[in-house]
This record gives C-alpha cells, sequence and structure tokens, in this order.
C-alpha cells in the first residue's frame, strides 16, 4: 500500500509546481520577447529593402533620361561631324566604346563638343602659300596701275577738265593696288577655310605695295 502524503511532502511539491511555474513563464517572456524582436527586424529589414528599391528605381529613371539626352546630343553632334566635316557619307553615329562605361557621358560629350568646335573654326592661312599671297600683291599693283595708266590715256585723249581730273583719278587708283590684292586674297583664304590674319594681310599689301612703288618709278 501506498505511503500517506505528509504535509511536507505536498508543500514540496506545491514549492517544485511554483518553480516550474515561473520559469514556464519565464521562457514565455524570453520567447514573446525574441519574437518581438524579430518582427521588428524583420519589419526593418523589409522598410530597408523597400527603400533601396525604390532609390533603385529613381536611379533607374534618371538613367533612362540621362540615356535618352546622351544619345540626342550624339545624334546632334554627329550631325554637326557630318555637315561641318563634309563627311556626309557618314552612316550612323558610332557605338559607345568598350571599357569606358565608367566615364561620365557628359564629360566626354563636353570635350567632343569642344573638339567639333575646334576643329570647325577656320585657322590661319599657313606659311607655305605667302608666294600665293605675294602674287595677289603684285596682280593687285599690277591691275590697279593699269587702270591707272587707262584713265591718264583717257585724259589725254579728251582732253580738257577730264585731262585734268582723270589723271588724279589715274594716281588715286593706282595706290589703291595693294588693297585690290586682298581681294584674290580672301578667295583663297575661303576656299582653304581659314582667316586672312595680320601675317597674310602685311604679305600681301607689302607685295603689291612694292609692285606699286616700282611701276611708278618705271613709268615716269
Amino acid at each position: 500500500m501506498n505511503e500517506p502524503v505528509t504535509s511536507e511532502t505536498y508543500a514540496a511539491q506545491l514549492r517544485r509546481l511554483a518553480d516550474l511555474t515561473a520559469r514556464v513563464r519565464e521562457q514565455r517572456d524570453e520567447a514573446h520577447t525574441w519574437h518581438e524582436r524579430q518582427c521588428v527586424a524583420a519589419e526593418r529589414a523589409v522598410a530597408e529593402a523597400a527603400e533601396q528599391l525604390r532609390s533603385a528605381e529613381e536611379e533607374l529613371v534618371a538613367a533612362r533620361e540621362q540615356q535618352e539626352r546622351v544619345d540626342a546630343e550624339v545624334a546632334h553632334l554627329w550631325q554637326q561631324v557630318r555637315s561641318r566635316l563634309g563627311a556626309r557619307r557618314l552612316g550612323a553615329p558610332p557605338a559607345p566604346a568598350i571599357g569606358i562605361g565608367a566615364t561620365d557621358p557628359v564629360l566626354l560629350l563636353a570635350k567632343a563638343r569642344d573638339l567639333l568646335d575646334r576643329a570647325g573654326q577656320p585657322g590661319e592661312l599657313p606659311g607655305s602659300v605667302n608666294p600665293l599671297l605675294a602674287l595677289c600683291g603684285v596682280a593687285g599693283g599690277v591691275l590697279a596701275y593699269a587702270l591707272g595708266a587707262g584713265a591718264r590715256a583717257l585724259g589725254v585723249g579728251y582732253g580738257g577738265d577730264l585731262a585734268v581730273g582723270l589723271p588724279v583719278l589715274a594716281l588715286v587708283v593706282t595706290l589703291l593696288g595693294p588693297l585690290v590684292g586682298l581681294v584674290p586674297a580672301r578667295v583663297l583664304a575661303d576656299r582653304r577655310h581659314a582667316v586672312l590674319g595680320p601675317r597674310p594681310i602685311t604679305v600681301v599689301l607689302g607685295a603689291g605695295l612694292l609692285t606699286t612703288v616700282l611701276l611708278l618709278i618705271l613709268g615716269r
């Protein structure tokens, strides 16, 4: 037969039950705390992922807009290349070069635009055309002197007031001979897509002035 449960044994069982209950409650609280922390961490991770997704979408939209602007600028610059440089047989713009994807396309376009502007600007005539410039000056002096001689001949032929006025006009035309040479020199510069700078002008005027002086001396 079982021994009867004493009061001391019953009290010990109650204490043990109370300890187990407290331990279960403590573990349950720890489990609830852990679960809440995990939920907070999961919500934070979801919020961060959503923010990263939103930022990535905004960057994608901005990248597409920049690509459209870059493509439009490339097409515009390519059209200028074809029109300014006379390369009308060129087809579509070249594809992006491999290996420069990390370079800012705006910076590359700025450099290309600057290079195109400098390529399209006319330069000064090279020194190799100085003989042609001198020839323009000589031709202008000879032409002006011939016109002046013709005017003097007309004055002598008609007499009267023309005999007095035309020689003066002939002298003025003759002295303008060096300037006449600038006309063919300008045509030469335009054909070479260059500007008629100080040096070419000096060569033309010097040759024209020398020619005019020599013709005046010889014509006395």
